[in-house]
């Protein structure tokens, strides 16, 4: 049971992180909507051209997951869902 939730803890984290970077990246560029929309672009392009090399290991090191993933695979991501880090940068327009 302590691999499993080590495995998840460690998710969570990374997947905090990617909130937290966005949410700084935001207020340093000043106009959530900028990278919400740069977000969704990066996120079509990987959609349409998903990596087939290199390794779910380093994953974690890009802006959005490189590749393809089954819908199970994302429950296991580093990476949340970009609809939701989308929703989350177009929430601090009307925070503020």
């Amino acid at each position: 049971i302590a691999p499993v939730a080590a495995m998840l803890i460690q998710m969570a984290i990374s997947r905090s992180r990617e909130y937290l970077a966005d949410e700084t990246g935001a207020r340093l560029a000043g106009n959530p909507l900028s990278l919400a929309g740069a977000l969704e672009k990066l996120d079509g392009y990987s959609k349409r051209i998903p990596m087939r090399a290199g390794s779910e290991g380093t994953a974690h090191m890009f802006i959005v997951n490189p590749f393809s993933t089954s819908k199970v695979a994302r429950w296991f991501s580093t990476h949340p869902p970009m609809a939701d880090r989308v929703q989350r940068l177009r929430a601090m327009v009307g925070s503020r």
